[in-house]
């Protein structure tokens, strides 16, 4: 049920560590892509062809599109997206990588104001 005071928007939040096997496997990939853009100026390409070849994060980034997470789910429109990659140490014993801290921070504010 949904009132005029109800936001039609929603914020997804996902959050992935990825391991990557083979480097190479996604550097190439991320190429194919990037070749198979018809669209894209070739300034562009030549920058995107560029930043994948020096960085397997900036390769995911090429390969990994939020529009494809939600382009099959019913009654939605994405509105807007932003994504980005990096490479980070990860130690998945480390408290530091509770996947579950965002939400443990939002319930105690949520405590603390009901």
């Amino acid at each position: 049920m949904s009132t005029p005071e109800t936001s039609q928007f929603v914020r997804l939040r996902v959050e992935l560590v990825l391991e990557v096997d083979d480097a190479d496997a996604v550097t190439k990939a991320a190429l194919r892509r990037i070749a198979d853009d018809a669209g894209m100026p070739a300034d562009e390409r030549t920058h995107a062809e560029s930043a994948v070849t020096e960085d397997t994060a900036e390769a995911l980034a090429y390969l990994v599109d939020p529009f494809d997470l939600v382009s099959e789910v019913p009654g939605i429109d994405l509105a807007q997206a932003s994504w980005s990659s990096e490479p980070i140490d990860y130690d998945p014993d480390s408290p530091d990588w509770d996947l579950d801290e965002d939400d443990a921070a939002e319930d105690d504010e949520e405590d603390a104001v009901g």
